[in-house]
């Protein structure tokens, strides 16, 4: 039994009618490496089953504190069936890639049951040239980029040829559910702790209030932070000086209410191609990938007749998880803010103006607590933590847009990988969208010699969502051009 952190908890209280908080993955596989050529949920199930017990969420549920007094926990499914979770369906022909992404939106656009553990999984068939997929989802409430990579490599393999995997010591027995009682005991008690907890970590984190996204954009945050610096410099905490930023993310038609529709798109380039640039350059591969993103959406924006003359304001979540943590469920996460230089026309200066961005990126966030996000979800009073959330996720309670959109690059494995079997060809992120983070998120893995982008976007927004892939080619293309 375990209870969901603050910042967990801020990921189930988002959901809406419009709104969902998981995380997903497709993943395009070639079923010819297969034993016997053979590739469908059977054996797939006989992969995954005997290793539920390597990831807990697989096999937990949420169980609600009574009256709001404390977040929910994770606790034991007593009527988990994996048949209820792992699913199978057939694409019609031809099985072209606009159909697997239109299929995966449709999934992904639907919540979770929470009366079960939040994951699904699909099993697909008749994909074009052979080939067959997985998608997969599960709540963000219980994993980041990071332990979601992990748990997903608990059904790959690195040879066609299932590894070994340690059994249960003992047959999967669920703990018995808690009582009404010993819930609103557990309750009472983090009720108790909450302000002393509040007290410990609140008033240093105050001093980074404006360095969240779109805090510029929030009357008086900038003179708080200023004032609970200077108390804390007062008091001899090290609070570093830092010259402000004025970041403010313009007006788009990827900003404003997002539906319950979604459109998915995706599609990868070369990682030596995108190290070229990089070498070139003296940036980072994610310096990179920025300039990419900026490249495709200032196309798309062209496009649309919305190109604004100030850059784009990207949100960039960045791992927090400490060498002790791995292996950690849950979200150990921050964010950074860079500006996008969507009005850069020129290849070369964009690139250059998005490796100054980062670095300038970079240097506020390494001076701000690793745990800023946490420490302030500890101030929300738990039974007011939902209509928190849900009022901060829609814009129209905010005086601004805070960033533009969401682009987070997760690393993977170099080399090839196999479900039952069969190799992957690509591991492709399907993440969420938001009213207060935009119609459009970019999310990236790095796979075996190539970088694989998901695209995942508000259909009314971005109803033209397979445009970016196209972009996305096209503005490496353009990046290696500059290269003698």
């Amino acid at each position: 039994m375990r209870q969901l952190t603050s910042l967990d908890a801020q990921f189930l209280n988002v959901e809406s009618p419009t709104t969902t908080g998981h995380v997903g993955s497709l993943i395009v596989l070639d079923p010819s490496t297969a034993p016997d050529g053979i590739w469908n949920i059977d054996a797939v199930r006989d992969v995954l089953e005997p290793r539920l017990h390597l990831a807990a969420p697989l096999r937990q549920r949420l169980v609600e504190v009574p009256l709001g007094l404390g977040r929910p926990y994770w606790v034991d499914d007593p009527h988990f069936d994996i048949e209820f979770h792992l699913r199978e369906l057939a694409l019609p022909g031809p099985g072209s890639l606009e159909q697997l992404g239109e299929q995966v939106a449709r999934i992904h656009a639907r919540q979770l049951d929470r009366s079960r553990p939040l994951w699904e999984a699909y099993v697909i068939t008749g994909v074009a040239d052979g080939r067959t997929a997985f998608y997969s989802k599960i709540h963000h409430a219980a994993i980041d980029g990071v332990s979601g990579s992990e748990i997903l490599e608990t059904i790959m393999d690195l040879t066609p040829e299932p590894r070994e995997v340690v059994p249960e010591l003992e047959p999967f027995v669920p703990r018995a559910m808690p009582s009404t009682v010993d819930l609103v005991r557990r309750g009472l008690a983090s009720l108790a702790f909450n302000p002393v907890e509040v007290l410990r970590t609140v008033p240093k984190s105050l001093t980074y209030l404006d360095e969240l996204p779109g805090a510029a954009n929030v009357p008086g945050v900038r003179l708080l932070s200023e004032a609970a610096g200077v108390v804390g410099r007062t008091l001899g905490q090290e609070v570093p000086e830092l010259d402000a930023r004025d970041l403010r993310a313009p007006r788009t038609p990827l900003n404003g209410p997002i539906t319950a529709h979604r459109r998915f798109a995706y599609g990868s380039v070369p990682l030596a191609d995108v190290k070229r640039v990089r070498n070139h350059y003296g940036m980072t591969v994610n310096d990179v990938v920025m300039t990419l993103v900026a490249a495709t959406l200032r196309r798309w924006l062209l496009d649309h007749d919305a190109l604004p003359a100030t850059p784009l304001v990207a949100a960039v979540p960045v791992s927090v998880r400490t060498e002790n943590q791995k292996g950690e469920l849950g979200n150990q996460v921050s964010v950074m803010v860079a500006a996008l230089p969507t009005d850069v026309a020129d290849p070369a200066a964009r690139a250059e103006a998005m490796r100054a961005s980062m670095l300038e990126a970079k240097r506020h966030f390494v001076a701000v607590p690793a745990t800023l996000l946490q420490d302030l979800s500890h101030a929300i009073p738990t039974a007011l933590s939902g209509l928190a959330a849900r009022a901060l996720f829609r814009l129209a309670t905010l005086p601004g847009v805070p960033f533009n959109l969401f682009v987070s690059n997760v690393p993977g494995p170099p080399r090839p990988l196999y479900v039952a079997g069969a190799r992957v060809e690509g591991i492709y992120p399907v993440s969420a969208v938001t009213d207060m983070t935009g119609g459009l998120n970019v999310t990236l893995f790095s796979y075996d010699g190539h970088l694989d982008f998901g695209f995942i976007a508000c259909r009314e927004m971005v109803p033209d969502v397979w445009h970016l892939v196209d972009y996305l080619a096209d503005a490496l293309d353009e990046l290696l051009a500059t290269i003698p």
